[in-house]
């Protein structure tokens, strides 16, 4: 695989910094904003709660709001879930990041996945979507597809890999767990047409796990160390 050579600012637009470990305070997020800003990445992934004191601090960057709604399991109501986006876009998110309903999607109630999908998508009043599969979850890769195709019959605009808190079987090169692998994200890009995004979450740790996923197509990747791999971007290239 050829790797390509990008730009840093167009390596930090990739980025949705992740700030979602169950213990992380009020006060580490605020800090994980202003690495943010520093950095200047896409997006801030974060808890619903801190919604609108980092839509405060982030206003004016640069770097959106990205709230994560019914997470990690995505099992909540279609109700709740709806519940949830519209009173995130009101405190300011500016992309909503949703799991799919597995127990459905795995049961064959396929609708259904489009249908809850879709209602999220239609809260969202025109904001970025980007739904969660969970792949570490699958045995039939033909699934991967259906949930791709249902996810853009539903008007989502990204389809990503993982929540990064689901057990998963893949490990990479370094022998740490993965939430996916190259070859599950070739089948998501070819699932999907190009009015769909593909996001990788729970792999890119290091500047050749950003190049290989942007080879394939993806064009964003949850990271919770950003630092380190822009870092690294630095040091590579001697910016």
């Amino acid at each position: 695989m050829t790797l390509p050579r990008i730009t840093r600012l167009a390596l930090s637009k990739m980025i949705d910094h992740s700030l979602l470990k169950p213990g992380l305070t009020k006060a580490e997020t605020i800090a994980g904003c202003e690495v943010a800003i520093r950095e200047q990445v896409a997006a801030v992934t974060i808890k619903p709660c801190y919604t609108k004191l980092v839509a405060e601090i982030l206003s004016g960057s640069g770097v959106m709001v990205n709230p994560v709604i019914c997470f990690p399991h995505g099992y909540d109501s279609t109700e709740t879930k709806t519940f949830a986006t519209q009173q995130a876009i009101d405190k300011g998110a500016e992309e909503i990041d949703m799991v799919l309903n597995l127990g459905a999607l795995f049961g064959g109630d396929y609708q259904f996945v489009q249908d809850d999908i879709a209602a999220v998508v239609q809260a969202s009043q025109g904001k970025t979507v980007k739904v969660i599969l969970e792949t570490g979850y699958y045995r039939d890769m033909d699934l991967i597809v259906k949930a791709c195709q249902l996810i853009e019959a539903a008007g989502g605009h990204f389809v990503k890999t993982s929540t990064g808190f689901a057990p998963s079987p893949y490990t990479n090169v370094y022998g740490e767990t993965v939430g996916y692998t190259l070859d599950i994200l070739k089948l998501m890009r070819q699932s999907v047409s190009e009015a769909v995004q593909v996001k990788a979450a729970q792999g890119v740790r290091r500047l050749n796990d950003a190049l290989e996923v942007i080879a394939i197509g993806v064009t964003r990747f949850g990271v919770s160390g950003t630092e380190a791999l822009m870092k690294e971007y630095d040091d590579t290239y001697k910016v």
